[in-house]
């Protein structure tokens, strides 16, 4: 196995023929560093590449994340299938912008919270054991959380996204070939991604629910990109029409429901009963005091003709309030009176 190493750079530099002085001097210039399948297992000292910004490794049988403390100055790592299990030592990295780790055996996304000015995340395809999934560490994400934009998840077992939700700033989200299914919970974070431009989600079993595509269009006001697949501004405006149309239709449905709900509440505790007097057939006084109340009533009533009059009035005014039970009071009242005063 290889060892990162001096001796390394200098066997895989251009400049072979220049003196030891001149080998030193390149090696605090350069910016640059490709050593991308070389078989290297492990990262030894670097620390005469104090003006180190991009560094490729990927390719390699590297296991462990090491000696880079060195590397203030590196904006690109990239360490791409190697073998490397845990994401550490990266603390001095105070100004990366891009770190790419897929093909590895990371299980826990973690060891990032130092890492303040992280931008893109590629920890797609980890080798992980057998019905896991990719873990994420609260503490890394929260310190993500401004920073990152671009994050690739692809293919490690991913059943959900909502710890994700904290990274406000989120551009574009590569989540291919995982067990996503769950449109409501997807709803949910797009509702808290609100610079998110593109979503790539190829793959997953949600895109075989009904009206899949539309949904997360509609949900989201700022993604340009879906599946690969632009957005057009036509497609956009139709399923915004057709949202509110069935949200005005759902409130009118609402309406109806509570008007009739009143109703009958009113129905069934506010509409009064009609008692009529008790007529004994057994006793000749009290139908003598019935008669002889009837009397008295037939004197102090008013005409029939006005009770007739207001009780049309009251008909129609009934009527369009939809209390139909008291229209039938005042005519059981009207043909009681006039009964009473036969």
């Amino acid at each position: 196995m290889v060892q990162l190493t001096m001796d390394l750079i200098a066997k895989n530099a251009s400049h072979k023929n220049r003196s030891e002085e001149d080998f030193g001097q390149y090696l605090q210039k350069i910016t640059h560093l490709n050593l991308s399948d070389k078989n290297i297992d492990s990262i030894g000292d670097l620390s005469f590449c104090k003006n180190l910004r991009v560094l490729y490794l990927y390719d390699n049988q590297i296991n462990q994340i090491q000696n880079l403390d060195f590397a203030s100055n590196i904006t690109h790592l990239y360490l791409q299938n190697n073998h490397i299990s845990s994401i550490e030592n990266l603390s001095s990295l105070k100004k990366l912008e891009k770190l790419y780790l897929g093909g590895n055996c990371i299980t826990v996304v973690e060891g990032l919270d130092k890492v303040g000015e992280l931008r893109e995340l590629h920890i797609e395809s980890q080798h992980l054991p057998l019905g896991e999934k990719l873990l994420f560490d609260p503490v890394s994400l929260n310190s993500l959380a401004k920073s990152l934009s671009v994050l690739n998840i692809s293919n490690n077992n991913i059943d959900e996204l909502e710890e994700l939700a904290v990274l406000e700033n989120l551009s574009y989200l590569k989540a291919v070939d995982n067990r996503l299914k769950h449109m409501k919970d997807l709803e949910v974070v797009l509702k808290k991604w609100t610079k998110l431009h593109r979503i790539d989600l190829t793959g997953n079993p949600i895109c075989q629910k009904p009206k899949y595509r539309d949904r997360i269009i509609v949900q989201s006001q700022t993604l340009e990109s879906l599946d690969g697949k632009e957005i057009q501004g036509m497609e956009r405006r139709f399923l915004m029409n057709w949202k509110a149309s069935r949200a005005a239709r759902k409130k009118s449905n609402e309406r109806i429901i509570d008007e009739h709900a009143a109703y009958v509440q009113f129905s069934d505790s506010e509409t009064p009963y009609l008692t009529l007097p008790f007529h004994d057939s057994h006793s000749v006084k009290k139908k003598a005091d019935f008669l002889d109340l009837s009397h008295k009533q037939k004197v102090a009533r008013k005409p029939l003709s006005g009770i007739r009059e207001r009780s049309s009035q009251m008909k129609t005014q009934v009527c369009s309030s939809n209390i139909f039970p008291l229209v039938m009071l005042v005519i059981a009242f009207t043909a009681l009176a006039e009964s009473v005063g036969k």
